[in-house]
């Protein structure tokens, strides 16, 4: 087990986010569970297991918690539930090596709020955040929340205290506020401040400025322009860097055009396996069965045979 454990955190150890820490404990557990389990338990916590492996950026949910709870369970003596089992049995296969290594780089620049590598023109927001960390409305306003709430209790341990996030087609889970609630009320001074300032938060006094961000999600790449940016598009985005870093998890080349050739190519294999099985019934070989190929697909006999075995290759079933 503890080889198994060394192996599991140095493949953690260069992630973002203190991966190796944070997922130790589990491992640990999970190394030591995973010889006692019957078959189907073990089968459903090594899926859980792998995905311990892929970014979290990718996790559709919180794979590490899932995973802690089930062993607990199992600990105990409990099986899996139906919902658990149905959970895990849904859930589709880890990305490969390849995918998992382009994201993990790309949560080590989000990590530290670095985009340069995607975004070109940073003298835009080093404009902006100068003008606001010198405006003296701004640090009314703040003085003002501060004096209103113990702002202090919403700051985490690097004393950042951020807005409420945004989400896709800005379907936000909690929309309403309740004013009788101190916490409620001081999520939407805070917000509506962030709104007012551009920020995606404050550390201790300091305004953080909302940047120009990229973003990688379980279900596509997010594009950020904030507000007060003037967008060029040709001119403020590394877009070769954002179409590999999106297409590392594309599984090919699409298209209507690449579409209507597969179609055309799958419509010749039809033809070519029943064109092989009248040869085969002619007992045609050599020259002669290849030139009676190309006749019946309509081909030149001059048609290399490459092409007609990678016509087979590409539809064998």
């Amino acid at each position: 087990m503890t080889k198994a454990l060394e192996r599991d955190l140095k493949k953690l150890e260069s992630r973002a986010y203190h991966a190796a820490e944070w997922a130790k404990d589990t491992l640990r557990r999970y190394h030591a569970a995973f010889p006692k389990l019957q078959d189907a338990a073990a089968t459903r916590l090594r899926v859980l297991y792998e995905w311990m492996f892929v970014p979290p950026t990718l996790w559709p949910f919180n794979i590490h918690a899932m995973l802690n709870d089930l062993l607990a369970a199992l600990e105990q003596g409990k099986r899996l539930s139906r919902q658990q089992c149905l959970i895990i049995d849904i859930l589709p296969a880890p990305p490969d090596e390849t995918i998992c290594a382009a994201v993990a780089d790309h949560e080590r620049h989000v990590q530290s709020g670095s985009y340069e590598n995607l975004v070109k023109t940073q003298a835009k927001f080093t404009q902006a955040e100068l003008a606001i960390r010198t405006d003296p409305e701004l640090q009314r306003h703040w003085a003002s929340i501060k004096a209103t709430f113990k702002v202090q209790a919403y700051a985490d341990y690097k004393g950042v205290i951020r807005r409420t996030m945004g989400t896709e087609r800005n379907l936000r889970p909690s929309f309403s506020v309740n004013l009788r609630s101190r916490a409620d009320a001081f999520r939407a001074a805070f917000d509506a401040f962030c709104l007012r300032w551009h920020l995606y938060g404050m550390q201790h006094d300091e305004p953080l400025l909302l940047k120009l961000a990229v973003n990688i999600t379980p279900y596509g790449t997010m594009i950020l322009i904030p507000s007060y940016w003037s967008f060029d598009p040709k001119r403020d985005i590394r877009w070769d860097a954002i179409a590999a870093l999106h297409r590392v998890r594309v599984p090919g080349r699409q298209g209507a055009a690449l579409a209507e050739g597969k179609a055309e190519r799958t419509k010749l294999a039809e033809k070519l396996q029943q064109l092989d099985q009248e040869a085969r019934r002619q007992k045609l070989k050599g020259e002669k069965k290849h030139a009676f190929l190309c006749q019946g697909l309509g081909w030149v006999p001059g048609t290399s045979p490459k092409r007609l075995s990678r016509l087979r290759a590409e539809f064998k079933k």
